[in-house]
């Protein structure tokens, strides 16, 4: 049985200028904070389009030209905290940015995450920037959810303190279990099959925590990676496969219950 949808936040109508009010360096990534009293609270799950108000676009071969999709990962104080890694023209000029600078905005867009159903334990898998959501869940889900966080090596894995407790597991084997994020899920659902898994990193680890759900038959939930020109379904640009046909996971996602899908498809 499929997880029934949480019921969607809206975002406003149109982009928002937004101060950003703190960014900070975690290893291999940016804790960028950005200010938005105009907008709703997010759900776990949900994401932004996210721009640079300036040196954005708009030039002679001066990338990016389309705003960055970016789950939202956590509600702090002073606004609302995005994870980055400084890996293309998007991100590297939103990783440049600091206080005094400002950002366009649109969201919270998407469909987040659902509770676990009745008697099961949360464990949630992140896989590099695949934190992000994650962070958020982990908040709202208290002490009774598993963390287990993979990343390449320890530079990356300092990114693991966004959530405190999270296990970790490391390709080089330089911090946690040397090895798959999946070995540690696997481990855990051979002790306690009666769980729900939330997911979000790259495909490859998406489709081992698929297939490997679907083995034991235990229920998960994916939040999806893809490019997205628009945010609101609007450019088709992130359309997936499943078993009821095609979906936007901009509208329809980027959480999609694992049940839904034969496969997570590599882009």
């Amino acid at each position: 049985m499929s997880a029934a949808a949480p019921e969607r936040v809206l975002a406003p109508l149109g982009r928002r200028r937004c101060p950003v009010v703190g960014a900070r360096r975690l290893g291999a990534y940016v804790v960028l904070t950005v200010g938005d009293e105009a907008g709703p609270r997010p759900q776990a799950g949900q994401f932004y389009m996210l721009a640079a108000a300036s040196r954005w676009g708009g030039g002679s071969d001066e990338r990016p030209f389309l705003p960055r999709a970016f789950s939202v990962m956590r509600i702090a104080e002073n606004g609302l905290q995005f994870m980055l890694e400084d890996v293309g023209p998007g991100t590297n000029r939103l990783a440049e940015l600091g206080a005094g600078d400002d950002v366009w905005l649109l969201g919270p867009l998407g469909i987040g995450f659902a509770r676990p159903r009745s008697g099961r334990r949360p464990i949630l898998v992140g896989g590099g920037v695949g934190t992000a959501p994650l962070a958020i869940w982990a908040d709202e889900l208290g002490a009774s959810a598993l963390v287990a966080l993979g990343f390449r090596d320890a530079a990356h894995a300092l990114g693991a303190a966004l959530i405190p407790g999270a296990r970790v597991a490391t390709d080089d084997g330089s911090s946690g279990h040397h090895g798959y994020v999946t070995d540690l899920l696997r481990a855990e659902l051979g002790c306690d099959p009666r769980s729900e898994v939330y997911a979000c990193g790259p495909p490859l680890m998406l489709e081992a925590v698929r297939a490997l759900c679907a083995e034991l038959d235990v229920p998960a939930q994916l939040a999806l990676e893809s490019g997205m020109a628009c945010g609101f379904g609007a450019c088709f640009g992130c359309v997936v496969p499943t078993r009821d046909g095609f979906v936007r996971l901009c509208v329809d996602g980027p959480v999609l219950d694992a049940a839904t899908l034969d496969h997570v498809e590599a882009h």
